[in-house]
């Protein structure tokens, strides 16, 4: 059987995750599916870099499927995206190694959380931003999310711990910019924790509305206790933009 490797693009808004549960619309299961009626094989398991949560949106998700279809190449992508509905694409597809493996074989990715804190957001952007009622003061976001780089233990902004063997991990890429009345945090790491980008997410707005100092991100660090960080910012503003193998 071939290992194809996909990079897909997905719109989390009517999507319970990326994981499979009975019961609910999912990801997975929808790229499954459509998978399954093309290859006309009994299963196909599609294997993501990492599940993104209900309401979580993808700009370059990775994933890889085993199949022994014999669908033209040239056809192949196209295919794939006629079975597929309108909030889920398939940018490209490629033949790869057979052992190559989307989730094992990642070494970084990067997430986008985006806030929008201008008096009113359109209704045609809510569900793709974070609405902040008052106005965030970014620079103080930025200085403060410097502390977060590098490797540290990030128990303080995992949710339900322990859910990983360890919760030490390593940012390599943490920057929070502006422009006009929208503003976004980029966190690039080795690994993430449940909720961890929209724990840092919903701290730093803390210290954008001035309800903390600057430096309250460092104890909190230190503190490896959930409750000392701030709010989990809301599902609709996060993206997984790309996915960085060898």
């Amino acid at each position: 059987m071939a290992n194809f490797k996909i990079i897909l693009s997905y719109d989390g808004t009517e999507f319970k995750g990326w994981q499979t549960q009975p019961g609910h619309r999912t990801v997975q299961e929808t790229l499954e599916g459509a998978l399954t009626r093309l290859t006309g094989e009994s299963r196909i398991r599609v294997n993501a870099s990492g599940r993104t949560d209900a309401g979580v949106h993808a700009v370059g998700q990775v994933a890889n499927f085993h199949s022994a279809m014999t669908v033209p190449f040239y056809k192949l992508l196209g295919a794939i995206n006629a079975h597929l509905p309108n909030d889920i694409v398939v940018h490209s597809v490629e033949e790869i190694t057979p052992e190559f493996d989307a989730n094992r074989d990642a070494l970084r990715k990067l997430y986008r959380y985006v806030i929008f804190d201008g008096t009113t957001v359109s209704p045609f952007l809510r569900k793709y931003c974070c609405h902040s009622r008052q106005r965030l003061d970014a620079a103080a976001m930025a200085r403060a999310a410097e502390p977060l780089k590098g490797q540290h233990d990030f128990h303080s902004f995992e949710t339900e711990w322990p859910n990983r063997a360890s919760s030490v991990r390593t940012i390599t890429h943490l920057a929070v910019n502006r422009a006009g009345e929208y503003i976004w945090i980029d966190v690039e790491a080795d690994g993430f924790l449940y909720n961890m980008v929209r724990t840092i997410a919903g701290t730093l707005m803390n210290i954008g509305r001035g309800f903390w100092p600057e430096s309250m991100v460092t104890e909190i660090l230190r503190a490896e206790d959930r409750v000392q960080a701030g709010p989990t910012a809301p599902a609709q503003g996060l993206f997984l933009i790309r996915v960085t193998y060898a």
